[in-house]
């Protein structure tokens, strides 16, 4: 099935670059009528993921909170989904592909929940980080090319710069650890 799932919070955001509800529903069916598509507005919290998650073969992150990210996080890790990561905070973003049992998760990469920080967002910035996710969606569905596995994108929009790092899963890990 494919679908989107928009959480209530987000819908305020100036950073969303995409229109929600029927009216980009409609867009999108009208875009690829062979797409069986469902908007879901659904607030995701701990009691709600795993029905939202159900049916998803996977989960792009364009959370703007960290315990969500990590609610998401497991929630692929349990289901055996790929998760598409992606963050931004003013000019800058980054991006990784997660893949259950083979690449670090999100917790291996952020250890602890980040203190909540009001963030500025520049608008163009989430568009860049959410054609990046675009793309690593793409290209893990169409089995081509080299994916974001195990390497973390940084976006330095300020400067024009993209450079990485290279990930690793971390065997204490408490979302994905085997020790």
């Amino acid at each position: 099935m494919s679908g989107i799932l928009v959480e209530d919070e987000i819908r305020r955001y100036e950073r969303q670059i995409r229109i929600f509800g029927a009216e980009g529903q409609e867009k999108l069916r009208r875009m690829n009528p062979n797409v069986e598509l469902e908007v879901i507005s659904k607030a995701i919290d701990k009691d709600s993921v795993d029905k939202l998650a159900s049916d998803f073969d996977m989960i792009v992150d364009a959370m703007d909170n960290f315990p969500t990210r990590f609610l998401l996080n497991k929630t692929a890790l349990k289901k055996n989904i790929s998760l598409f990561y992606g963050a931004v905070h003013g000019f800058y973003g980054q991006a990784t592909t997660i893949i259950p049992g083979k690449t670090a998760c999100l917790r291996c990469i952020f250890p602890k929940v980040p203190p909540p920080i009001s963030f500025p967002i520049i608008a163009v910035t989430p568009g860049i980080i959410g054609c990046i996710q675009a793309t690593e969606v793409i290209k893990y569905a169409l089995r081509m090319g080299s994916s974001l596995a195990n390497r973390l994108l940084m976006w330095d929009g300020l400067n024009a710069k993209i450079d990485e790092v290279a990930l690793e899963r971390n065997p204490r890990c408490e979302d994905c650890g085997r020790e």
